[in-house]
């Protein structure tokens, strides 16, 4: 009887433990980032909080010979800026879909911004897809989580 009841509060720990890992993943950390049409990986994304709203920045740049590219596609305030560090979400908001979503997206590659969202993905919490809008059209790229060593 002591072992089938010690077995009972191990198996419900480890359970407990095993879903507080899944509930705990987020879209926020540090994500690789792939190019949806070659599947080059290009950068490394960091995605925060601030103000209440998730913000992305890029962290670090991995293709060959990019590490100090400016941003000359870019209008405004971001003409010319490095791509390294620069702020390339602003202000998206949590739905009640587990989405983010907001007007502020920024392809520094193409100079472009786009409304967008990013969910993760349902069946591995270690992919986030990101999805860009332009008008009726779409782009989804998968990123990757960056596992902390």
């Amino acid at each position: 009887m002591k072992g089938t009841k010690m077995f009972h509060k191990c198996f419900f720990v480890l359970t407990v433990l095993a879903f507080q890992n899944m509930w705990s993943q987020s879209v926020f950390g540090k994500w690789k980032t792939v190019d949806d049409r070659s599947g080059a990986t290009k950068a490394i994304v960091e995605i925060y909080r601030e103000n209440g709203l998730l913000q992305a920045r890029i962290i670090d740049i991995l293709e060959k010979g990019k590490k100090n590219a400016l941003c000359t596609k870019c209008k405004g305030k971001f003409k010319n800026q490095p791509v390294l560090g620069m702020k390339i979400f602003q202000n998206l908001v949590k739905n009640d879909k587990d989405e983010y979503k907001g007007t502020d997206m920024l392809d520094p590659e193409h100079g472009m911004t786009f409304r967008g969202k990013l969910w993760l993905h349902p069946e591995d919490m270690d992919k986030l897809m990101v999805r860009g809008y332009l008008a009726f059209l779409y782009r989804t790229q998968t990123w990757h989580r960056v596992k902390e060593e």
